[in-house]
């Protein structure tokens, strides 16, 4: 056999060190596993050892990862992780100015602080650095401030990242409040092994990470299992679950990849520290619904809401398609250019093709966007000014949806045919795919917010359809519980048994009960939920309700899912929804006190959180202390005039404080706003009856009967007003219409007989 001589030497020296390994005792080779057993068992500890453990065994994912986005998410300030310019630079805007600097190898800026007074501050940490770095600041208590002026590093330039608003120093928005502070805002997904540690009561953080950056065990979880396994020699190493590793990432399927991901590319409410162990997506956080203020209403993206609630609703989720089908899971590259990348699945000459997107792939010599499948399918919007971010809800272009619901459509919204009518687009797509609409839940959503009652049915219908993916089927349920009636509790009590934790979850918060039992009936059940998010939404329906109607054990899990809400509001109580939370558990539970005290918590966070506001407004009401109450609803009626809830609520307030005519202001405010709610025109024609102004008491009174035609209430109002100004024919009337829209009332024969009687009858 002939070899080369070089690689002789290889092979004798592997032969060699084979033959050093088989010529360990057996006994010693027992004795070393036995030993290394112990630390990779599941009873040993887990703990984060750092990617230094990681690179021997791991060069090629390593290097990978190296200079990505997870690696550059955080990292000291120093001369070669800072990419803007500080040599003396000034930034200037109508609103502020900045001056950046360096000095003895550290960097500062000259700007804007608290209380608005100018001053110096040092950067230590950056902050991102694609296609925007951003910068950190260190401030009393533990906190990292991250500073509103970043910089542009594909423009070379600083910008701000909020050019149209005017924010005062004392807003939750300015980069020295808490909506800018890195420990509660950004720092769990930009470094690995994050622990908050917030405390309420000194109002500081003891934040801690193991590793600066997005580093292996971000993903992986604490690795010191799998690396005391991996320093056994080879043939000796133990049977070992996934040698080690506390995620199994190389076996996952496509729900569980994209659950790994959501964390941190999710909009979501956290329940804790995240540990790395749990299965379900709902054990840790809240992933939130397509809420109105964050998607459009056929869930494209409108907020900053990152990837997780828009990819699940993608026809690729469902196929099961996960992220490093596109993503490189190390660098985070794309794995394709163009459109190679979609043809991995989808076949060339079909899609591919002219008669597919009915575009040139070349246009005055140049590629073509329109033939770009992320083009039409992935519409990408700026977030933080100019960072574009895509769709990845993965959708088909519809422009007939942007006719009916006013939303975005990839053909003449997003830059493409901006120059066309979307009436222009709309007639192009119905040519080449037909005129045959696809049934969307986007009409649905838009009706259901308008308040029109044709949505019921088909939310009903969405809120039940497996087809549907849970983010969607659990957005009808939550716009259902506008919808109170048989039909729709129904839906909802079916709900809380389907097999997706955020449709159970969000069943739990929207169904009613007519009584403490039938709450009970439906919500204990769920106290034993395996998911963490479902029993604590449980708990917080069932807080207040009389024991003594709970079954021992299930007194117990209730007192057991309490404390778990407690720790989880506790976590966050740097954010003022927290604090709102737990004013509300402990006005349920009869702790006036208590809830006094986290409402304060969240007002002092931000100022204006106007929920804290008005629920501390109610709690002080029951307790008779009306002043402070008035105060707090006229902070937020001035704050936010066009929340007409809240001039309603300060209206019935006044009343109760027999302060009518500030109380007619209020209300018919109130009416004006809220033209759809027939209580408010039904009490503010009550409240101008009792003023006197007779003619807008009836305008008010019979605007409430035209929402309600059949409500006994309004019928009898109206019904008294004609007879208090002597209109007897139409009380009469009313009268017979009361006797027969309620015959098992006797409130309309009284009516009748007392204005015949007036009639000499």
């Amino acid at each position: 056999m002939n070899l080369d001589p070089m690689y002789r030497w290889r092979l004798t020296g592997l032969i060699a060190s084979v033959v050093i390994v088989l010529t360990i005792p057996v006994y010693a080779v027992r004795e070393l596993a036995d030993r290394r057993q112990q630390s990779t068992t599941e009873d040993a500890p887990v703990v984060f050892v750092g990617r230094d453990a990681c690179v021997d065994c791991h060069e090629e994912a390593y290097a990978s990862w190296l200079g990505s986005d997870h690696d550059r998410a955080m990292d000291v300030a120093n001369d070669s992780t800072v990419l803007g310019d500080f040599d003396d630079s000034v930034f200037e805007s109508d609103k502020t100015t900045a001056r950046f600097y360096r000095r003895d190898g550290k960097f500062y800026v000259f700007t804007e602080g608290p209380e608005g007074a100018p001053g110096e501050f040092e950067i230590t940490h950056t902050f991102g650095f694609e296609p925007l770095q951003q910068y950190l600041i260190p401030f009393p208590g533990g906190r990292l401030q991250s500073l509103t002026i970043a910089w542009d590093t594909e423009r070379d330039r600083w910008f701000d990242l909020y050019p149209d608003q005017d924010i005062p120093t004392d807003d939750w928005l300015h980069w020295t409040r808490n909506a800018q502070n890195w420990n509660g805002m950004c720092a769990e997904c930009h470094s690995t092994n994050l622990k908050k540690g917030y405390d309420v009561d000194t109002k500081t953080f003891a934040t801690t990470w193991s590793e600066i950056d997005v580093s292996c065990e971000a993903c992986h979880g604490p690795g010191s299992r799998h690396v005391a396994w991996a320093e056994i020699p080879p043939m000796a190493r133990p049977q070992t679950e996934n040698y080690g590793l506390v995620i199994a990432t190389a076996d996952m399927d496509s729900e569980q990849q994209v659950e790994l991901c959501a964390p941190c590319h999710s909009r979501r409410t956290e329940l804790g520290d995240y540990d790395h162990t749990q299965a379900d997506l709902l054990q840790h956080l809240v992933p939130s619904l397509l809420r109105e203020n964050l998607y459009h209403h056929d869930g494209q993206i409108l907020e900053e809401v990152y990837v997780y609630g828009s990819f699940q609703q993608s026809k690729m989720y469902r196929n099961g398609v996960r992220c490093s089908d596109c993503h490189d899971a190390h660098s985070l590259q794309l794995l394709s250019d163009g459109n190679e990348l979609c043809l991995q699945c989808h076949q060339a000459d079909v899609y591919d093709s002219y008669d597919h997107h009915f575009h040139q792939k070349v246009y005055e010599g140049e590629p073509s966007d329109g033939a770009s499948c992320v083009k039409c399918h992935m519409p990408e919007q700026p977030y933080m000014v100019i960072d574009y971010r895509a769709d990845h809800s993965l959708r088909v272009p519809r422009p007939d949806l942007t006719l009916e619901i006013g939303v975005p459509n990839a053909c003449s919204q997003t830059g493409c045919h901006d120059d066309q009518s979307v009436q222009w687009s709309a007639e192009h797509y119905q040519e080449w795919y037909g005129r045959a609409k696809r049934a969307h839940f986007g009409p649905t959503f838009a009706a259901a917010r308008d308040g029109r009652s044709e949505a019921e049915a088909e939310l009903i219908r969405v809120s039940g359809d497996p087809l549907h993916p849970a983010i969607v089927r659990a957005t009808a349920l939550s716009l259902l519980a506008s919808y109170p009636g048989a039909t729709s509790a129904a839906a909802l009590r079916r709900a809380l048994g389907d097999e997706a934790a955020l449709v159970r979850y969000t069943a739990l918060d929207a169904v009613t009960a007519v009584s403490a039992q039938e709450l009970i009936d439906l919500a204990a059940p769920l106290l034993f939920d395996p998911v963490k998010a479902v029993r604590l939404e449980a708990a917080t329906r069932l807080a207040g309700a009389p024991t003594e109607m709970l079954k021992p054990y299930q007194r117990d899990a209730l007192q057991e899912a309490l404390a778990e809400y407690e720790a989880a509001m506790e976590y966050s109580l740097d954010f003022a929804f927290a604090g709102h939370n737990l004013g509300n558990l402990y006005v349920n539970l009869q702790q006036p006190e208590r809830a006094e005290r986290y409402y304060r918590v969240a007002i002092e966070i931000d100022d204006l959180f106007y929920p804290a506001k008005m629920n501390l407004a109610m709690l002080y009401n029951s307790m008779g202390r009306n002043e402070a109450a008035r105060a707090l609803l006229s902070e937020v009626v001035n704050d936010f005039p066009e929340l007409y809830d809240a001039a309603y609520s300060l209206a019935l307030l006044l009343v109760e404080m027999e302060q009518l005519q500030d109380a007619a202001v209020h209300l018919r405010r109130a009416a004006e706003g809220l033209p759809q709610r027939s209580r408010i025109h039904y009490n503010l024609g009550l409240l101008e009856q009792n003023l006197g102004n007779t003619a807008a008491a009836e305008a008010a009174l019979m605007r409430a009967l035209a929402l309600e035609p059949e409500s006994l209430d309004y019928q009898f109002a109206l019904a008294d007003h004609y007879v208090r100004r002597g209109n007897l024919t139409q009380a009469l009337q009313l009268a017979d219409r009361m006797i027969s829209t309620h015959p098992e009332s006797e409130l309309g024969s009284q009516m009748k007989a007392r204005v015949e009687a007036m009639l000499g009858r």
